[in-house]
């Protein structure tokens, strides 16, 4: 069943309350069973504690991991918490492995420790296996769920494995061919295997170029990667080249979202991701470090001003365009380091170049600084019938957005080669930044032409 609008998923709700509530166990599960995991978990997560619980009583372990799987991340503590210890335990035995850590990761490590001794030995020592992988890298998001055969089965050994193997693997259409001392050494897709005479060797209908990842490879390469290959799935291999999992592509459609978020956070002056329900405190702290460095960078452009307070004094309609220039630097550095960090996030920048990068940003600060500068030159001159203001504003207006869009662009170039990730450079930082150089640029100008503006 394809998923459901929020009315439609109401409407059916109506139907499955009823049922609940009256205790109807067969027609709930029948109703509720019959939607896809996506919708259960959407209806689940808008009902009330009481509710919920009744849904755990007429669950069992298998179908609840369906739902937990698909409910948000921001919430699915929550749930699991409040469970029964042992109904929960159930549940992450019944998850995919690599959906059970992302959970159990989140939690205390005390209730993580209480989990894993409830949970039966064999699901167990798969989660603690994949816990002790470092955050973020291939290790922590592959799953060891996955068909494996050797090169010394036949076509019918392997199509034999895969049929016992299947039902708990969580992609088959790669199988992946490993040798007598488990090193990875070729993959056979499942139209290949199929189509392939039953006493056919597999290490001779393999394709021996096989690509895979480090288990501690970073996860955002591991997206490029498989965004580039057009891979479903992707091995996982140490040092020796053991096989020790695969990564699916649903698991990279969670990491791209995961490291959007996070560099979208980045770009707005927030050192993690804030959720709509994080408290006020939370958020304060997650926003301050950034605000008091902006705080200490604004201070340096208002000492600028000050030094520049006898140009001031002299020509007080100055003061009016400080608003004007500013706003536009920060304005032109933003966009320019969007498209930076973009290029970077990519690979657009490897492939173009970074001086290519940097050139045709400078070209966008000359074009639009002239234009800009051109239309404010005129609107000064008509509004303040001075024809030198209007030029030294224009002047100020080209020159400012110019630097403000290549600074804009190399900052994150720079922090990038520096192994700094390039979204720290976030918009309130470049735009204060820019705000100390539209100021040096504007009143170092007027100073240096104060005699036509008296």
């Amino acid at each position: 069943m394809e998923h459901l609008e929020q009315h439609e998923r109401m409407e059916m709700w109506e139907k499955i309350e009823q049922a609940l509530v009256n205790e109807q166990i067969d027609q709930f599960r029948a109703e509720f069973l019959e939607l896809h995991p996506y919708d259960q978990a959407k209806i689940f997560e808008e009902q009330e504690e009481q509710i919920r619980f009744l849904i755990y009583s007429y669950l069992s372990p298998e179908e609840m991991a369906d739902v937990i799987e698909q409910v948000d991340e921001d919430l699915v503590t929550d749930f699991i918490t409040e469970m029964v210890p042992g109904f929960a335990a159930k549940i992450l035995e019944h998850m995919s492995t690599d959906d059970a850590v992302d959970l159990l990761n989140e939690l205390d490590k005390n209730k993580v420790a209480s989990f894993l001794t409830i949970m039966d030995k064999k699901s167990s020592a798969e989660i603690k296996e994949l816990l002790h992988y470092e955050e973020k890298t291939a290790g922590s998001i592959m799953t060891t769920e996955y068909v494996v055969i050797t090169t010394k089965m036949t076509v019918k050994d392997a199509m034999r494995h895969l049929r016992k193997e299947a039902p708990d693997a969580e992609t088959i259409y790669y199988i992946y061919v490993v040798d007598s001392f488990k090193k990875l050494v070729g993959v056979i897709s499942l139209r290949d295997l199929i189509i392939a005479e039953g006493d056919w060797l597999i290490q001779d209908v393999m394709s021996d170029r096989v690509v895979s990842v480090p288990v501690g490879e970073d996860q955002e390469d591991i997206a490029k990667m498989m965004r580039d290959y057009d891979f479903l799935a992707l091995p996982v291999i140490d040092f020796q080249e053991h096989l020790l999992g695969i990564i699916t592509v649903d698991d990279i459609m969670d990491v791209m979202e995961e490291e959007a978020s996070d560099d979208y956070s980045k770009l707005a002056g927030i050192s993690d991701v804030e959720s709509s329900g994080s408290t006020a405190l939370a958020s304060a702290k997650k926003r301050l470090p950034w605000l008091i460095l902006l705080l200490y960078l604004g201070m340096i452009t208002a000492s600028v001003i000050q030094r520049f307070q006898d140009s001031l004094e002299e020509v007080a309609v100055l003061a009016i365009f400080i608003p004007v220039i500013g706003g536009m630097a920060g304005n032109t550095g933003t966009q320019a380091l969007a498209v930076a960090v973009r290029s970077i996030s990519t690979g657009e920048s490897e492939k173009r170049g970074k001086v290519s990068l940097i050139w045709n940003e400078t070209k966008t600060g000359l074009l639009t600084g002239v234009t800009c500068g051109v239309l404010i030159t005129l609107t000064v001159m008509l509004w303040q019938q001075n024809i030198y203001l209007g030029l030294l504003v224009g002047v100020a207006i080209m020159a400012t957005l110019l630097v403000a869009t290549v600074s804009g662009a190399i900052i994150p170039l720079i922090m990038h080669r520096l192994n700094i990730d390039p979204a720290v450079a976030s918009g309130p930082f470049i735009t204060t930044l820019n705000d100390l150089i539209s100021t040096v640029i504007y009143f170092g100008l007027a100073t240096t032409f104060l005699s036509y503006l008296v």
